[in-house]
């Protein structure tokens, strides 16, 4: 196990390396730049710059430079920790994302909490209690989870809370919040708010992980070592959680590699339909003014969570399940 980890920890700076070229060529590959962009809301808005300064502002953002010269001075800023200028916002393009992450990681973990803490009860009650009433309901309900879309879920959470319990649950904080520095009480109107984003977020996963659950366990319950171990007399639940149901997980830990940046994105849609400050409208901005550093910051970030899930998921796979240790073996 040692060994397996250390070898995916010495292949995670290469698989960096190899995203990074495919970020950077990507943010650039949209005909026209920041500046581009730039004159033509000058433009729209009445102003207008001449050639001289779009000159220069090329010159300050090295934006007159060719693609790889502008790819290898972004690598060089990234191996000593910085993540560029934002063209746009004229600041480090680390205070901009450190500005959000730290909210983006509480959603995050509030809406993974939810899903798994709903999906796999649900899902083992679903599976042992086949064709029951309640298991109707909740094949119902993932049905119902899985075919609305997020955004009109959040649209539907908010006019009711608002209609039926007064509260406007847009944003994250409190107006008086917004711009006050962290202390007990800014956390506590955090915790006020959170609870509905993290719900929306977390629906459409937990009636996809609940079917699967479901789905792996009834095969599981089906095979000759549960007839066996109930025919030696183990009791029911004993049966069903000693093998069976630590097998069903493994399809469930292995989305963890694509499920972790999908939860930091906060479901872009949903974060500009509930005012969420995460990194997913910051990201929006930043593709659509054209700003590649504080674009390819992001989608860089979005990459190595993707990597770390995939290490993450393998290794509790491995903890899971004996015969993937066998077979590594």
């Amino acid at each position: 196990m040692l060994r397996f980890i250390v070898q995916r920890l010495l292949i995670l700076p290469f698989l960096v390396l190899l995203f990074s070229v495919i970020v950077f060529w990507l943010v650039q590959a949209p005909p026209g730049d920041f500046l581009t962009s730039y004159v033509a809301n000058l433009a729209s808005s009445g102003s207008s710059i001449d050639a001289e300064q779009v000159e220069a502002l090329k010159r300050q953002f090295g934006l007159d430079q060719p693609g790889y010269i502008q790819y290898w001075r972004w690598m060089e800023s990234l191996s000593k920790g910085d993540l560029g200028l934002s063209l746009e916002y004229q600041r480090p393009n680390t205070e901009l994302i450190g500005e959000r992450l730290v909210l983006t990681i509480a959603l995050a973990l509030f809406a993974f909490v939810i899903t798994w803490l709903f999906a796999i009860p649900a899902g083992i009650y679903s599976a042992t209690h086949q064709n029951s009433w309640l298991d109707y309901v909740l094949t119902v309900l993932n049905y119902i989870g899985v075919a609305t879309p997020n955004f009109m879920l959040a649209l539907i959470l908010m006019w009711l809370a608002f209609s039926y319990l007064g509260l406007s649950v847009t944003g994250l904080f409190s107006p008086e919040y917004i711009q006050a520095p962290w202390s007990w009480e800014r956390v506590v109107d955090l915790m006020k708010h959170i609870w509905l984003p993290a719900i929306v977020l977390g629906v459409a996963g937990t009636a996809r992980l609940t079917r699967v659950m479901r789905a792996n366990l009834l095969d599981e319950l089906n095979k000759p070592y549960v007839v066996t171990a109930r025919a030696k007399g183990l009791s029911e639940w004993k049966v069903v959680f000693k093998y069976p149901v630590r097998l069903a997980l493994n399809p469930l830990v292995s989305t963890i590699g694509w499920y972790l940046p999908q939860l930091f994105s906060g479901s872009l849609i949903v974060a500009t339909v509930m005012n969420l400050p995460n990194i997913g409208p910051l990201l929006l901005r930043a593709l659509t003014q054209q700003d590649m550093y504080l674009a390819g910051s992001i989608l860089l970030i979005y990459c190595f969570l993707t990597i770390v899930g995939t290490l993450i998921s393998d290794i509790l796979l491995a903890l899971l399940d004996p015969r993937i240790r066998m077979e590594g073996a």
